[in-house]
């Protein structure tokens, strides 16, 4: 279901770009032209989040053994960069036009916001329900952005139609520009702690391993690592330690804790390492990670 609704999205947001371009040089609104920039950058991130989204559907190969998952992590966080190189735009032209204000045809100006913002409505409706999937989101944030921008466009005309101030655009073009801006820091900030293997967003690693160790014939759980391949695809690995030594009851244990990883925490991969308690063995052993150290570095033993 994505690709039809990027290439919807695609196509909808292009005619807004050729449009918005035509009518910011026509009616000499920067608040129309910085949209029209912003929709630029809609349509670079839509063709970018479907090409990534086409190589994550390769299969795995020798040279990449979990696929092409990552190549939509990167498309978002190309995504984030182009968002705040658009901010940083919009915020330099609005400086210049602050000191030397442009009369603006207002009323075309209007038309245009409006037309440009049913269409962000159309696109953005097609593309909710992204799931969490950060590629898609990254190109739902690029076109809310953009239906905000149409409203600050609709917004600076009115205001400009009733005052005769022609500041007013300028101003309402920082306003966009700051809004483009967070959605660039929050993208990026997400994008990157994938890339760098950080802990999926919303699970616990306490909780996991308070969980497992409560299984039956678990005696603990050390070495643990969890991480996202992409928003959507994330992986555990752990040692576990267990009471039983034959290999089919061990088997049995495997399997309840892979269930219990992925049913309850939504792992979708699981490498599970399974150990056989020492006779001395009485308890189980601290959650390794530390709050200091951040990594798998401390003692597995009480």
């Amino acid at each position: 279901m994505k690709e039809p609704k990027l290439k919807f999205a695609i196509a909808l947001t292009s005619v807004i770009l050729v449009g918005e371009i035509i009518g910011g040089w026509w009616t000499g609104s920067l608040a129309l032209l910085s949209d029209a920039g912003h929709v630029f950058g809609d349509v670079f991130a839509l063709v970018l989040a479907l090409m990534a989204f086409r190589l994550s559907q390769r299969a795995p190969t020798r040279e990449h053994t979990f696929g092409m998952h990552r190549a939509e992590v990167f498309a978002a966080l190309i995504n984030s960069l182009l968002l705040g190189l658009i901010a940083l735009t919009i915020f330099f032209r609005a400086y210049d036009r602050l000191f030397a204000p442009t009369e603006i045809k207002s009323g075309w100006m209007l038309v245009i916001g409006l037309v440009g913002l049913l269409v962000n409505v159309i696109v953005l409706t097609r593309l909710s329900g992204h799931g969490g999937d950060i590629n898609l989101r990254g190109a739902y944030l690029h076109v809310l952005s953009d239906l905000l921008a149409s409203v600050g466009v609709v917004i600076a005309a009115g205001l400009i139609a009733l005052t005769g101030q022609y500041i007013v655009d300028p101003i309402i073009s920082v306003a966009i520009a700051v809004l483009i801006l967070v959605s660039a820091l929050r993208l990026g900030q997400e994008s990157v702690h994938i890339l760098l293997e950080g802990v999926p967003r919303g699970i616990d690693l306490g909780e996991v391993a308070d969980a497992v160790n409560a299984m039956e014939n678990v005696v603990s759980v050390h070495h643990i690592h969890a991480w996202s391949l992409c928003s959507n695809y994330t992986a555990i690995s752990a040692h576990i330690v267990t009471t039983v030594s034959n290999p089919q009851e061990q088997r049995q244990v495997h399997l309840a804790v892979e269930e219990l990883l992925r049913e309850r925490f939504g792992f979708s991969e699981t490498t599970i390492e399974m150990e056989v308690a020492s006779a001395d063995e009485e308890a189980p052993l601290v959650f390794p990670l530390s709050e200091e150290s951040g990594h798998s570095s401390a003692s597995h033993s009480q």
